[in-house]
This record gives structure tokens, C-alpha cells and sequence, in this order.
């Protein structure tokens, strides 16, 4: 694999190019017809979703040709696209996600990269354009936080709260069956805090930086979650699957839960062990 430091500085200054050429100049200043949805009025793609994974796929493209390229918005065009994942080298790419919040003019968006070997995800990447800031994770290499005009330095989180009803935690009740909202809705009190920033890329940044506790995911895309995932877990964080599977990049389906510690982790799921059945 030629996955190296040279070519991790190569990624994070493409995906700083583009997102000042493509992402934040029309942020706030979409025109009409420059939004559309894709398979609900929840999922919305952009013209700026489009052209920045099309130029952030061409610049992996000259940084590691070997390597598979993923695109939501290619995915969404082509499924099969999706099977480039699990053999050798190749990176997934969320141009803007949390789309519908930049959409209607929320800062509450991000790019998200991920560098995986096989199923295996070896380089992970938070960016946020309107701070032109990052957080990034190496397996086994921990978690760092660079831009803003900062130096860049180790992030090292602070205790997990040892009660559930000290922790605060991120679910996206609507994206969830009926049913299963029936059984989830009651539980949200007995944590100190739950709600949606519906953008992966900055609850998981908060997690890995200690801000938040824990997730409930149930949609397991890859472009959502392997370079978070991999971001949490470099802090010592948790993820997997309710019924106890680890999460790896590759799998589509299931319900995923993170959390700070291995402890929170067996509190939160024994919560929602009901959606197992």
C-alpha cells in the first residue's frame, strides 16, 4: 500500500482547495435549481455536493492512482460503485455531509475522507470548511487537530461520564421505522442530553473530541461512518453494532452504536436492546 505522510498532507490540502473553490462560495448563496432531491425531500444533493466530489476524486486520483475512488453522489448515480470497497486500496469520499443543512444555510456541515485497506480503515478525515479546520485519525497513530490558524496538536479527550444520565449523545429519531421510534422516544430522558445535528462529520468530530458521549445510527453508510469511526476509536472510543459485531467500512446494514468508552457502550445498547427483537 503507498498510503504514506506525503500523500495523507497531499489529501487534506486538495480537500482545502476544493472546498474553498467549490463548497464554501456557494454556501448561503445556492440559486434556484441548484438543489435537488434525491430519495426524499430529507436528502438533498447540491451543486456543490457534485463538483467538489468530482474534483476531491480527481485529485486522489493523482495522489494515489491505485486506489478505488467512492463517492456518495457517484454511488447514488451507480450502486455498484459501492462494491469497490473491501479489495486493496481505496478511499471514501462524503463531499458535504450534512447536505441538507448547508442547503438551508446551517454551518453545521463537513467533508468526510476515508483511506481504507480493504475492509480495514487506515486514514480518516473531518473537515470543516467555514472554519477551514480539521481533525484527523491514523490507525493506530491517534487522533490530531490542525487548521484554524493553530498548531497542530494531539487530541486527548477528558473522562466518559459514568451515568447514562450524565452523557450526551446524538440519534436521529426520524430516520428510524415508526415502530421503532415508538421504543426509542421514551429513552431519550434518561440521558442528560439527545438530539441531531444531522451531520455525521461533526458528531463524530464531537465524540473524538469529547464534546458528546455516544451515537445510534441506523443507517450504515460507508461514507457516513469509516472516518469517524476510526476517529473515535483512536481516542478510545467504541463502535459497533447492537447485536455486538464490531463495525468495520464494508458492512450496509444494522444498527450502530459508538460511544466514549467500553463501559458507556454496555449501558447505552442494554437501552436499546428492545430494537434487536
Amino acid at each position: 500500500m503507498s498510503w504514506d505522510r506525503h500523500a495523507e498532507n497531499a489529501l487534506v490540502e486538495a480537500v482545502r482547495r476544493v472546498a474553498k473553490a467549490e463548497i464554501v462560495p456557494r454556501w448561503r448563496a445556492l440559486g434556484g435549481g441548484e438543489v435537488g432531491m434525491k430519495s426524499s425531500a430529507e436528502d438533498l444533493v447540491t451543486v456543490a455536493d457534485t463538483a467538489s466530489e468530482m474534483a476531491i476524486a480527481a485529485a486522489v486520483g493523482e495522489i494515489v492512482p491505485e486506489a478505488a475512488v467512492v463517492g456518495e453522489e457517484a454511488v447514488a448515480a451507480d450502486e455498484s460503485v459501492l462494491g469497490r470497497i473491501g479489495s486493496g486500496l481505496s478511499v471514501v469520499i462524503d463531499p458535504i455531509d450534512g447536505t441538507w443543512n448547508y442547503a438551508n444555510g446551517l454551518a453545521a456541515y463537513g467533508v468526510l475522507v476515508a483511506v481504507m485497506d480493504g475492509a480495514e480503515t487506515v486514514f480518516g478525515l473531518i473537515y470543516d470548511p467555514t472554519g477551514d479546520d480539521w481533525i484527523l485519525a491514523r490507525k493506530g497513530g491517534g487522533v490530531h487537530y490542525a487548521g484554524g490558524g493553530r498548531p497542530e496538536r494531539h487530541v486527548a479527550p477528558e473522562r466518559v461520564p459514568e451515568r447514562v444520565g450524565d452523557a450526551y449523545g446524538f440519534v436521529s429519531l426520524y430516520l428510524h421505522r415508526q415502530s421503532e421510534q415508538e421504543l426509542i422516544a421514551p429513552t431519550l430522558s434518561r440521558f442528560r442530553r439527545t438530539q441531531s445535528l444531522r451531520c455525521s462529520a461533526w458528531e463524530y468530530r464531537m465524540m473524538a473530541e469529547g464534546r458528546a458521549d455516544f451515537s445510534l445510527n441506523c443507517k450504515l453508510n460507508p461514507w457516513d461512518h469509516a472516518a469517524g469511526v476510526l476517529c473515535l476509536r483512536e481516542v478510545g472510543g467504541v463502535a459497533r453494532l447492537l447485536d455486538g459485531r464490531e463495525y468495520v467500512g464494508t458492512m450496509t446494514n444494522g444498527r450502530l452504536l459508538c460511544a466514549r468508552s467500553e463501559a458507556l457502550w454496555e449501558r447505552v445498547a442494554g437501552i436499546y436492546a428492545p430494537l434487536l427483537s
